[in-house]
């Protein structure tokens, strides 16, 4: 296990973005990809600012990258990395993800804005996954312990001491669709666990650690959450029992809202915003993939990046939403490359 350890990465190159600008009539959708990347590129949160970090792969290994406001990518490593997956990015700039060792063992790491990164793992951990930073420096994610192989969920607080938890029912994982927005500034979060008979249900956990189960209203196999925003209310979907996916919205009073984006065979939400605001994808019979917003009153506007391929498994796949409203995610072109982009606030899509 590493721990406390802070290291500079003695390779950083800084690149101008590679950007093309599509402007319509209810959006500006940039498009980019990291420098060096062949396989791909993936963002995986964006903050207010509008800085953006993810992951990129070239011909074989993936690699981490933070995309400023301006365009400028920065790429890095986690000392001593197979690979490096960033996954969530705060106010500060500080990015958390996890990376592997030299024996594929996933462990957990802590970059600053300065590019100091630190690895670090729960204690009485074997492998950890670390998926969430909020504004506070509090980190949430999951780890494997060394006696049983069993995972639990953890915190990590600002001062580097450690809460390891567990849902009423046991067995608890934080899962990686649960993305950078799983943890809000107040220090609630939430998750996912899977009881006895394989079946996937939520949890929220306060921030005095009180924990709640919960399940979508019609979920048959299976309730997950993605995002949390401040006030409490969470999104995310459930499979009714054809198997189906819908999307929800869980109020802080404990309500639930269902919904579906229009033509849709399956709904995916990701990210809830302080303001009520939802993004995410939907696929549709054909099993192309598009983004859509969901606005806090319920309205929903579908869009798709230009260049997003049409086949089955193609297609826009939002991950992040500021309070403003710009959207950051990958799209998947007609060669199954993938691709980063960001879409820029509506504003009057947003007030609706």
């Amino acid at each position: 296990m590493k721990s406390g350890t802070w290291m500079f990465i003695a390779a950083m190159f800084i690149f101008a973005a590679l950007g093309i600008t599509v402007q319509t009539s209810a959006q500006t959708i940039i498009t980019f990809d990291a420098p060096g990347a062949v396989l791909g590129t993936f963002p995986t949160a964006i903050i207010p600012g509008g800085a953006i970090t993810g992951y990129y792969q070239d011909a074989s290994i993936y690699h981490g990258f933070r995309r400023a406001a301006d365009g400028t990518i920065t790429t890095f490593d986690a000392p001593g990395a197979l690979y490096t997956f960033p996954y969530s990015i705060n106010p500060q700039g500080t990015i958390v993800g996890i990376y592997a060792d030299a024996q594929d063992v996933a462990h957990s790491f802590l970059r600053v804005r300065s590019g100091a990164i630190t690895t670090f793992d729960p204690p009485g951990s074997n492998a950890s996954r670390t998926l969430n930073i909020n504004p506070g420096g509090m980190i949430a994610g999951f780890y494997r312990d060394t006696s049983t192989g069993v995972r639990h969920g953890y915190l990590r607080a600002a001062d580097g001491s450690f809460t390891s938890y567990d849902p009423p029912s046991g067995g608890s994982f934080l899962t990686i669709l649960c993305a950078d927005t799983c943890l809000n500034p107040a220090g609630a979060l939430t998750g996912n666990y899977i009881d006895a008979n394989g079946v996937n249900h939520v949890y929220l956990r306060t921030a005095r650690g009180k924990i709640t189960t919960f399940d979508a209203p019609g979920a048959v196999n299976g309730t997950y959450a993605f995002s949390i925003n401040p006030g409490g209310a969470i999104t995310g979907l459930y499979y009714d029992a054809g198997f189906v996916e819908h999307g929800y919205m869980r109020a802080s009073d404990g309500t639930f809202t269902g919904f579906d984006a229009a033509g849709a065979a399956g709904t995916e939400p990701g990210t809830i915003n302080p303001r009520g605001a939802i993004s995410g994808d939907y696929f549709d019979f054909s099993g192309v993939y598009h983004g859509f917003v969901r606005a806090a009153n319920g309205a929903i506007t579908t869009f798709d990046v230009p260049g997003a391929g049409t086949g089955s498994g193609q297609g826009t796949i939002p991950v992040g939403l500021t309070p403003g409203g710009a959207i950051t995610g990958y799209y998947i072109d007609a060669n199954n490359v993938y691709h980063g982009f960001l879409r820029l606030a509506d504003h009057d899509e947003h007030e609706r």
